[in-house]
């Protein structure tokens, strides 16, 4: 941190996703800290705390690193902390911590949170204790309520949503369409023969994938342009696949993506992923595919460019 930061707002979590409720948190302090005439910064975390806690429970994270300073960046944030979760950073007890991050790193003068934040060794600190560390060191406690009652939003319920193919409803608690990220590499050409070419997409393994099947959807090319698509997630069980593959087709466009980082966001789930008996059969199925996700994504389907078999081939 730089020697002359000052004095800060801080908010702290692990924020995969910054979903509804992470920004209801960075909302306020962001708010707090205008009022106060003082930077926001935000404390996250990477590794996630499970992978060195208890690595036989780490969760697949909604979001890449950078995605999430991306998303914090767009809330107004003015400063980001990623604390690398190591062994050492887990052994920290809760006043350790607040010495060494909170007291003399940020010199905070309000540290914002969720009401049921545990931090320190084993989990051992939490608001209230917070509270009195902050007392002790010059800085307030302002513990925001969690959004949804008795059923809260939640990083570990929008990865459920997720892997049940419901993206829908997991956009709805992010505040936005779920997304995996990575770059187009070759695939089996498959679908170029077939008249739908697909974008075949290399995910991290650590990032949530939806459940197999095919979705509406839109691929994000690296200068932000958003292009309508059908996703297929799954093996391609039609034609004897064994390699689980993101692969999204572009709707009328004619684009050469080998090489670049994209980023493939959700819409809607179409069906789940089925063995067809014929080629033929597939294809019908993957028209209907595409007319429904022109029709999910508000695509006039007077400017398409004609039936399936005349799309423009990528």
């Amino acid at each position: 941190m730089p020697a002359d930061f000052g004095r800060s707002v801080v908010a702290i979590g692990v924020f995969d996703g910054v979903h509804a409720g992470h920004r209801a948190i960075v909302e306020r302090a962001k708010k707090e800290a205008t009022e106060a005439g003082v930077p926001t910064a935000v404390i996250t975390f990477d590794p996630h705390p499970n992978a060195i806690v208890r690595p036989d429970q780490t969760p697949l994270m909604l979001t890449s690193v950078e995605h999430r300073a991306t998303l914090l960046a767009e809330l107004g944030v003015d400063a980001l902390l990623v604390l690398p979760f190591t062994k050492e950073l887990s052994h920290l007890s809760a006043s350790q911590f607040v010495e060494q991050v909170l007291a003399s790193r940020l010199h905070a003068l309000r540290v914002v949170v969720g009401a049921n934040f545990r931090f320190g060794h084993k989990a051992a600190g939490d608001v209230d204790l917070l509270r009195e560390e902050g007392k002790r060191h010059g800085f307030e406690v302002d513990a925001v309520e969690l959004l949804g009652g008795e059923d809260p939003v939640s990083s570990t319920k929008v990865r459920a949503l997720v892997a049940e193919g419901d993206v829908a409803s997991a956009a709805a608690a992010l505040g936005r369409p779920h997304r995996v990220e990575g770059p187009v590499v070759r695939g089996d050409g498959r679908g170029r023969g077939l008249g739908f070419p697909t974008a075949n997409v290399e995910v991290d393994g650590a990032i949530a994938v939806p459940a197999d099947g095919v979705y509406a959807g839109w691929l994000v090319r690296a200068d932000g342009t958003r292009l309508p698509a059908a996703i297929s997630i799954g093996t391609n069980p039609t034609f004897n696949g064994t390699e689980r593959r993101v692969e999204a087709y572009a709707l009328d466009v004619d684009i050469d993506l080998y090489d670049e980082e994209v980023a493939i966001e959700f819409a809607e789930r179409l069906r789940g992923m089925v063995r067809f008996d014929s080629v033929d059969d597939l294809l019908v199925q993957m028209a209907q595919d595409v007319g429904d996700s022109r029709r999910i994504l508000t695509i006039d389907e007077e400017n398409s460019a004609g039936s399936a078999s005349d799309l423009p081939r990528t």
